[in-house]
């Protein structure tokens, strides 16, 4: 799998690749990555608009699409089955790796879709090409297979807090998975599934907003005494940034990463 391309590689391949920019903000962090996007993006980058090209039908955030929504959603960026994909973000949350798992769970050859390590921040500061140009797209066939092995819903999060099948892994804060810090979407309870392991997402993430090196990954993981053999499972508020926990697992074992989609979005619902 080629989960990450450098900021030199995608200078080089640029005119070889389709580059989605996935930027998504936190509902409270004011700030608007479509408009952002049309300010100043990575030259050829099309905007994907993760609350828009996930299931409009649930109440939850974030939820994958069916497999035909997908497709046409794919087919409207104009990206073929046979396109490598660089996926980049301009967010706090790394928005980028969620795509990266969309694309993968839909089927994408994994060694076909990559995410841009160090994101936007690291291409503005070495002033690698930007333009505020909205790429004319035409439309593509897009064919696409799911791997429901990829996806755990909240029955199977519960049968496993009794079965112990998989680790679950928290990709939150520490004071929001201990429920010291209110969520930022109204109607949730704070706190965390029970038996479920924090990892923060920042502790795998460079200043540069690159991700950590393999052994530095394996070392973090070890000290959560999360098993790197073990099955395992990523959740976090919404599916965003378990994504990233999912990518720096993949980058450990080569494994294509496991999603509960629902998150603490759906299990933290107060009743």
């Amino acid at each position: 799998m080629k989960q990450l391309v450098s900021t030199d590689w995608l200078e080089e391949n640029i005119d070889k690749v389709k580059i989605l920019d996935a930027s998504w903000h936190l509902p409270n962090s004011e700030r608007n990555a479509k408009e952002e996007y049309k300010s100043n993006h990575i030259k050829n980058s099309i905007f994907f608009d993760i609350d828009k090209y996930s299931n409009q039908n649930s109440s939850l955030p974030h939820m994958l699409p069916s497999r035909r929504n997908w497709e046409n959603i794919v087919s409207s960026l104009g990206i073929n089955n046979s396109d490598h994909i660089i996926v980049y973000d301009n967010s706090e949350v790394f928005s980028a790796c969620r795509v990266w798992y969309n694309f993968i769970y839909f089927g994408h050859n994994p060694n076909l879709v990559s995410v841009l390590d160090g994101n936007f921040n690291k291409w503005l500061s070495e002033k690698k090409p930007t333009s505020k140009e909205i790429l004319k797209i035409l439309y593509s066939k897009y064919k696409a297979t799911e791997d429901t092995s990829l996806v755990i819903n909240k029955d199977q999060v519960n049968e496993n807090i009794e079965k112990k099948n998989f680790l679950l892994i928290d990709a939150r804060g520490e004071k929001r998975f201990l429920g010291l810090q209110p969520e930022p979407r109204e109607g949730m309870r704070s706190g965390h599934i029970k038996d479920s392991i924090n990892l923060p997402f920042q502790l795998l993430i460079n200043n540069d907003r690159t991700f950590k090196k393999k052994d530095e990954l394996t070392s973090i993981f070890k000290k959560k005494e999360i098993s790197i053999h073990k099955d395992k499972a990523f959740s976090c508020g919404s599916g965003i940034t378990a994504c990233i926990l999912g990518l720096a697992n993949s980058l450990i074992t080569g494994k294509k990463p496991k999603i509960y989609d629902g998150s603490w979005a759906e299990y933290g619902l107060e009743n």
